[in-house]
């Protein structure tokens, strides 16, 4: 019997769609339904470049091989094309029908340029002479010519242009940069307030680029390209230029999307098609402008709380003394943080303190994707400038931030810090810092380990474990890890810490057999884990044989799930839900009863084949037991949402989870929110009622 297993590209699909799900519903404020919609968007931007411009590649490569799931690549781009169609639709009826409207009763209109009012047209045309025709460079279009090079994700207005004397009909294109924003407020003589979009603008003024001729005709269009590009590190001398060469060739590789306005003149359509070599599996018509994931930006709109959520305010853990050095608060106790519902400021402060401090003499660090001013390499580059010795790890293997690793890589070398590109055909995705502080004579460490990035405006979006200890074995396992990675030699046996490739998958493996044989022998065994995805085909079958020997398994997977649930043969014990809300579930939390003695770890790894054979990553054990217990509330609380959880069904679409008849509302996220608030509230109370004395100076 073939073991069941959900088509990888689908199942992420169906997790778009529980995000366009949270758009959908009319009990959300307006601006967060707008900003689903716009995540909605920037999913499939990020899907057609690296899944389908993959799927395309192999498909052109003749290969006909089918997956796991039994599809070829032929096949999977059909069945993918046919659901993208449908989500494609879903999201302009909503934007259309529902939240344009609904933006112009809020006082956010979008304007066509026919509703403009002659003084908005006259205050548009004054923006557009001095902001925007600057900047704009229009091509020509010559069937002669060699084939233009269109660039990836950006807006372009298509024109027909007649000369008015000769009658003689051509076409050109005008690009519009990225550094101009979507939309223009506009104001008119009566206090009229609305906004145009960019495009709009530009096809208004588009005769300006062409003196003598006339714009009979204009539509708007936004290609999509492979961005499935890979280094050659075999015979790559220097990574960081072979880098910005994999930068320049995405821009103009194959198209694996044309998304062209259903309303677009044929013959302009039939131009656009041609230049971007798009045929019609690739082309994509659209009832409304290309481009939603622009549209995030009206999600944080100024002066518009009223709506938004309400804010939630990540607050300080009650482990940490106000003002108390994070250095002094580690060696004191190890320190759990639950992000962002616990700030992430500690760890911002650990190294900020840590550039700064006399007694500091090392720090390193794995940086994947970090925030655009960032303060953690800010931090890097004062401790390096102090003399310290920082060692950075910068993956310039992480799709889409290269170009920022790259330029920050380049700040931290003329820092002095030392720079390590990643590692020869593997990606660094592990999350670690180490600092080494000397100590009445003697060297200390501490360490950071976590499951998500250095990176403090996604730690206000994301939920993610931070692990600080200054424990030992800890401190031993991170120099080895660095000087593994730094001097290219082999990842030995931790003593605490589990790296991929070599060791996380075996023990997890391992893990799982234990639950199993635990069952078999009539004794209690559960396994409960929350990753992001789960795809890796040994992990599934042993997931599905831990379940046939009576194993109880809860899964919550955000997103990619390839394990099937319900089936009654391999899955009937295995229950998996998803949650989509306001933050973007990001921890990876495993838990193994483990004959009562619980294994507990957290992670930078998912359980997909990738992490776990082709990624540098860490699987993190905690042993401290009010830790641990902490840890299984997290992962349990997951599976009593009753709000905001969806139940994944056999065929790989999901269905939220409906209250029972006299159960109250339960939404995970709020309770954790509300547990961090109370746990701050209670320990102010308890610093208010202690008495400090005051103590003369000596």
């Amino acid at each position: 019997m073939a073991t069941p297993y959900l088509n990888r590209e689908l199942s992420w699909i169906e997790f778009n769609q529980r995000v366009l799900n949270e758009a959908l519903r009319e009990d959300l404020p307006l601006l967060e339904r707008v900003k689903f919609l716009a995540i909605t968007a920037s999913n499939l931007d990020e899907f057609f470049q690296v899944r389908i411009g993959g799927l395309l590649a192999m498909k052109r490569s003749g290969m006909k091989k089918p997956d796991a799931s039994g599809l070829t690549p032929a096949r999977n781009l059909s069945v993918l094309r046919e659901r993208i169609v449908q989500m494609k639709a879903d999201q302009y009826a909503l934007f259309n029908g529902t939240l344009v409207p609904a933006l112009a009763r809020a006082g956010i209109p979008l304007f066509t340029p026919q509703e403009l009012h002659v003084a908005q047209s006259a205050q548009l045309s004054a923006t557009f002479d001095d902001l925007v025709f600057p900047l704009l460079t229009p091509l020509a279009v010559d069937p002669g010519d060699a084939p233009l090079l269109v660039p990836a994700l950006q807006l372009i207005v298509a024109c027909r242009l007649v000369d008015p004397e000769t009658k003689a009909i051509r076409q050109a294109l005008i690009p519009i940069p990225e550094t101009l924003p979507r939309r223009l407020p506009v104001t008119g003589a009566d206090g009229t307030h609305a906004f145009l979009l960019i495009e709009d603008l530009v096809a208004m003024h588009a005769a300006r680029l062409f003196p003598g001729e006339n714009v009979a005709a204009t539509t708007t269009f936004r290609v999509t390209r492979n961005g499935d590009i890979a280094v050659r590190e075999d015979d790559t001398l220097d990574l960081a230029d072979e880098m910005e060469d994999v930068l320049t060739a995405r821009r103009f590789s194959d198209t694996v999307r044309l998304e062209l306005r259903s309303d677009a003149p044929r013959d302009l359509a039939r131009m656009i098609r041609e230049v971007t070599a798009a045929g019609p599996q690739e082309t994509y018509l659209l009832d409304g402008p290309p481009g939603l994931a622009s549209f995030m930006e009206l999600a944080f709109l100024p002066d518009h709380d009223h709506l938004r959520d309400a804010d939630w305010p990540g607050q300080t853990s009650p482990a940490i003394a106000p003002g108390a050095s994070m250095f002094d608060t580690i060696a004191e106790h190890d320190l759990l943080l639950h992000h962002p519902y616990e700030s992430f400021e500690p760890v911002l402060r650990l190294l900020e303190e840590a550039a700064t401090d006399p007694d500091v003499v090392a720090i390193k660090q794995v940086l994947y994707r970090t925030a655009k001013k960032s303060r953690i390499i800010d931090a890097l580059i004062r401790a390096a400038e102090n003399g310290k010795h920082v060692t950075a790890l910068v993956e310039l293997k992480a799709r889409f931030d290269e170009a920022r690793n790259l330029d920050r890589a380049d700040e931290l070398q003329r820092a002095g810090a030392q720079i390590v590109y990643g590692v020869k055909g593997l990606k660094t995705h592990a999350k670690i810092c180490l600092i080494i502080r000397r100590e009445a004579g003697h060297l200390r460490r501490y360490v950071h380990l976590g499951t998500g990035n250095y990176n403090e405006t996604t730690s206000r979006l994301y939920t993610d474990i931070s692990y600080l200890t200054c424990k030992p074995e800890y401190g031993s396992d991170a120099s080895l890890f660095f000087n593994a990675v730094s001097g290219r030699s082999k990842l030995l046996r931790f003593q605490r810490l589990v790296p991929a490739p070599t060791a996380m998958k075996p023990l997890l493996l391992d893990h799982i057999a234990g639950e199993a044989e635990r069952a078999k022998q009539g004794l209690p065994a559960r396994i409960t884990a929350k990753v992001n995805s789960l795809q890796d085909p040994d992990i599934i079958d042993a997931l599905y044989k831990a379940s046939r020997a009576g194993v109880e398994i809860k899964l919550n997977v955000r997103g990619i799930c390839c394990l099937k649930p319900g089936d009654p043969t391999h899955s009937k014990n295995i229950e998996v839900v998803s949650i989509i809300d306001r933050f973007l579930e990001h921890a990876r939390i495993f838990h193994f009863l483990h004959g009562g003695g619980s294994k507990v770890y957290i992670s930078s790894a998912d359980w997909m084949t990738r992490n776990l054979e082709k990624r540098l990553e860490l699987m993190i054990p905690i042993e401290e037991p009010a830790l641990k217990r902490r840890l299984v509330r997290i992962l349990d609380t997951f599976f009593q949402d009753n709000t905001q959880a969806s139940l994944l069904l056999p065929d790989g679409t999901s269905q939220r989870i409906t209250r029972a008849k006299g159960r109250k509302p339960f939404r995970a996220q709020e309770h954790f929110h509300q547990q961090a608030k109370k746990a701050a509230k209670a320990r102010e109370h308890e610093r208010s009622m202690t008495f400090e004395p005051h103590v003369p100076a000596e």
